[in-house]
């Protein structure tokens, strides 16, 4: 079981077919584990998933220096993906902040962090309304320029923004929450990334583990965990969207795979179905998912199997907003 490559964007990075998210490993699922964590990462590299992504925010800052213990003496051997883009204030996440100086600073953080003289994709985290997109994507040039990044990317931007960015330097990829379960992208912006050549790599591609099939109501979850919080996870939504989970349960069942590996199977089928390059990195702490999300490459949905997932879960039958109304304020729509 090794996973092949697949292009993102129309400037040369190439990427794994699947990559591995690797906020949960430092924060928002329960206490971490380093020494499970680091052995993921190793085991993610011998599976041939070496689309690697983190955050300076995650953490904060614990999630690089994770990834820098971790890589040392195989940093040649993945693609690192990191983002900028938030005010960090006594270790908390406190606004947003992509003025051209802050960047560079984190930029360079970062890749002391990461133990690495380069950044292979550099996201911005969320549009900052203060600062103009040009200035962002200007700065961002002068970075791959300089050599310290490789490729640009946007996460959850709109389509204004988005077409703001590729005109002062080509955007790679828009890393934005795409599932099953969330399908915001699909009326305007997946039509804008392949007009612009751009390709989309799904956060969340199960559901914050909701498609997965093993999940509890929000109150059964420890203090910490992000599901807490997540409307979908909480009374009657729950409720609704368990039912509406059904289908992919069902499919998997008869085809004896896991709900999580039709989640991403159906995320891998709808690239080719789009025109767009769709690389979709599930996160994970423990090399018993890894090997499961990687397995799903080899999953292959007829059209009867896809139409009836794509009716499932439709956005009218999704209960309850994505994210609380803090958190959704940060979304650029």
């Amino acid at each position: 079981m090794s996973l092949g490559r697949h292009k993102l964007g129309s400037q040369g990075l190439e990427v794994s077919t699947i990559g591995l998210g690797c906020m949960g490993m430092s924060q928002a699922y329960g206490p971490a584990d380093e020494a499970e964590s680091i052995a993921t990462l190793h085991r993610s590299i011998e599976l041939g998933c070496t689309f690697l992504d983190t955050a300076e925010v995650y953490g904060p800052f614990h999630n690089e220096e994770l990834l820098g213990r971790a890589l040392k003496g195989r940093r040649d051997q993945v693609t690192i993906a990191t983002k900028f883009g938030f005010r960090i204030v006594d270790s908390k996440q406190s606004g947003t902040d992509s003025r051209p100086e802050h960047i560079r600073e984190v930029v360079d953080a970062s890749l002391l962090r990461l133990g690495t003289d380069r950044i292979d994709l550099l996201y911005q985290h969320r549009v900052d309304p203060a600062v103009p997109m040009e200035d962002v994507a200007g700065t961002v040039g002068e970075l791959v320029a300089e050599g310290k990044v490789r490729f640009f990317g946007l996460s959850e931007a709109g389509i204004a923004n988005i077409r703001r960015a590729h005109a002062v330097h080509p955007v790679s990829a828009l890393q934005s929450e795409y599932s099953l379960w969330e399908r915001n992208l699909e009326p305007e912006i997946i039509p804008a990334l392949k007009e612009l050549g751009i390709g989309l790599v799904p956060f969340a591609p199960l559901g914050r583990g909701f498609l997965a099939g093993d999940v509890k109501r929000a109150e059964d979850y420890p203090e910490g965990d992000f599901r807490r919080g997540d409307p979908r996870y909480q009374g009657e939504n729950f409720d609704l969207n368990v039912a509406a989970a059904a289908t992919v349960r069902d499919i998997a069942d008869a085809k004896g795979v896991k709900p999580g590996q039709i989640a991403i199977a159906w995320l891998l089928a709808k690239g080719p179905d789009f025109g767009i390059d769709i690389v979709p990195i599930p996160g994970t702490k423990r090399r018993t998912y890894l090997e499961e999300n990687v397995a799903a490459a080899d999953i292959t949905l007829d059209a009867t199997e896809m139409l009836g997932l794509d009716m499932a879960l439709t956005p009218d039958k999704v209960s309850g907003p994505r994210y609380n109304e803090r958190t959704m304020s940060l979304v650029d729509r």
